[in-house]
């Protein structure tokens, strides 16, 4: 039945696509259950394998079980999705362990710094990737203008609007 399936997909037939969506979700979102040990997570992998099944479906030759295949694809989106995670992870802990948030007692610095993230993440993505790169990997307007590709007049009107809007989430002193 997959190989028909597939045969199909593979030559752009959307009712076929769908139809093989529909019989592998639950495999793909139980593999990403198991890789990633949360729900929500195994949801974002899931949805995520089947945007890449859409482009990658044209490049399955057959040489292996479209199963296997399948396992395959959903694992390098579980990985991808663990790498991405963990690189976020490592922004938040160099953000908030600026030297600038670490004034008064230990949980009063612990609630400044979960203060920030929260504000800092409730940025538009641009403005929070400048502030991380300017900020917390300490890197110079240039060399966030780089990373970014865009001026480094850009770089710094993003950090000006980041900061203005901090100002506003947290209160003048915070930032």
């Amino acid at each position: 039945m997959d190989t028909e399936l597939v045969d199909r997909a593979v030559k752009g037939d959307r009712e076929a696509f769908g139809r093989l969506i529909e019989r592998h979700y639950d495999f793909v979102h139980a593999v990403a259950w198991r890789w990633s040990g949360s729900e929500a997570d195994a949801e974002d992998i899931a949805q995520d394998v089947c945007i890449r099944l859409g482009s990658a479906i044209r490049g399955f030759r057959g040489t292996s079980r479209f199963r296997t295949w399948l396992y395959t694809l959903t694992l390098n989106a579980a990985r991808d999705h663990c790498r991405r995670q963990a690189r976020d992870e490592r922004k938040i802990a160099a953000y908030a362990s600026d030297p600038a948030l670490k004034a008064g007692s230990a949980s009063e610095d612990e609630e400044r710094r979960e203060a920030l993230w929260a504000a800092v993440r409730a940025l538009p993505e641009k403005q929070c990737d400048a502030v991380l790169l300017v900020y917390a990997e300490g890197l110079s307007h240039a060399a966030a203008a780089d990373v970014l590709g865009c001026s480094e007049t850009t770089i710094s009107w993003h950090v000006h609007e980041a900061r203005k809007r901090l100002r506003t989430l947290l209160g003048k002193e915070a930032v």
